[in-house]
């Protein structure tokens, strides 16, 4: 898919702007605290309904605003053309497809952006949250039946967390319903995440292979978040005195997590942070490739202040990549990163909230 024009309004330092964008390679400059970042950070908005920015989400509203939208128009596959449209009004988000509203998944399930960052690194070194996101996003986008499956676990997830926060110990009869399902839906969730993986760690291995092959081959470790020999409810029901005694529940798909180790750097420790980002990147290299063999489209890629995360020669390896597949790519930085000045591009400039193409 890619983004034709972009319209945000009342996101941080972004009053009102719009921009027409292409295929290919997009690039933003301008000095710190501009908006460059703010560009990318809305078309992740639209993908994610969430920001990859830390902070509070206050944060995303413009000061002395307590409004913010942004609306796109996308080209996915197969020419296909669809508006989008998410805004937030005070503290209630609200979503929209071709003029209609949306539950916020509909349209998250509507637009793929994956985005490498600063921040990005956080999904090697970072806690086992950031692991779930990126895989469940993969899933969601691929497997139909993932998010009916995930809403029924957080459901029951949340009923049987009330329940023990009330310190009633009670018959078996009253967990027993909210185990079951939790057990149910866990199998589901745990199956469709065993499988993207699966399908996900030889593009990971070649992505990797590529930016770090000075640490071998990379094996992927899976974990459920329960007892690989026993069903979640009756791990559940076993460990009800102590997720009582703890005041939630303490096993189960909610507590998942994967992990990388390569042969030359078998922990996590051994790696430097620049080799975390590296890896980081291949990973999200691979969602994005994996995503464009299931889905039939790219997603779009953003990345943000890449002359600062990458040096020069991994910088041209990810160009390189992303324009032989024909990805639409939205990247930052305070000039045009060296790779791309030989390359096909546009380039906008972005100073006190405001957006001028120059090329």
């Amino acid at each position: 898919m890619r983004f034709e024009r972009l319209h945000i309004q009342g996101l941080r330092c972004l009053a009102d702007v719009a921009v027409t964008l292409d295929a290919g390679i997009h690039v933003f400059v301008g000095p710190n605290g501009a908006g460059k970042t703010s560009v990318l950070e809305a078309a992740y908005l639209l993908s994610h309904g969430r920001s990859f920015r830390s902070g509070a989400r206050e944060a995303l509203l413009q000061r002395g605003r307590d409004t913010l939208s942004v609306f796109a128009e996308v080209q996915g596959q197969a020419g296909a053309f669809r508006r989008l449209g998410l805004g937030r009004v005070g503290s209630r988000w609200e979503a929209r497809l071709d003029g209609a509203d949306v539950p916020l998944g509909q349209l998250v399930q509507a637009c793929a952006v994956v985005c490498f960052e600063p921040g990005s690194h956080a999904l090697i070194a970072g806690a086992a949250e950031e692991r779930r996101r990126f895989l469940d996003w993969g899933v969601f986008h691929v497997e139909q039946d993932f998010m009916a499956a995930w809403r029924r676990y957080q459901r029951a997830l949340k009923q049987r967390n009330a329940l023990l926060r009330t310190g009633v110990v009670g018959p078996s009869e009253l967990y027993a319903p909210w185990e079951q399902e939790l057990g149910a839906a866990g199998a589901i969730l745990d199956a469709h995440r065993r499988a993207y993986l699966d399908r996900l760690l030889p593009l990971l291995a070649e992505g990797a292979g590529y930016l770090l092959p000075e640490l071998g081959p990379v094996s992927l470790r899976y974990r459920r978040g329960w007892a690989e020999d026993c069903p979640l409810s009756e791990v559940l029901a076993e460990q009800r005195g102590r997720d009582l005694a703890r005041t939630h529940t303490t096993a189960g798909a909610h507590r998942a997590d994967w992990s990388l180790s390569f042969e030359q750097a078998p922990l996590r420790e051994h790696l430097s942070r620049g080799q975390e980002k590296l890896t980081a990147l291949a990973c999200l290299l691979a969602q994005a490739e994996l995503h464009a063999a299931r889905r039939g489209e790219w997603p779009v890629v953003c990345l943000d202040d890449l002359s600062s995360e990458l040096d020069q020669a991994h910088q041209l390896a990810v160009v390189d990549r992303l324009a032989s597949v024909g990805a639409q790519v939205l990247v930052t930085g305070t000039e045009c990163p060296l790779p791309l000045q030989s390359r096909p591009h546009r380039l906008f400039h972005v100073e006190q909230g405001q957006i001028r193409p120059l090329l």
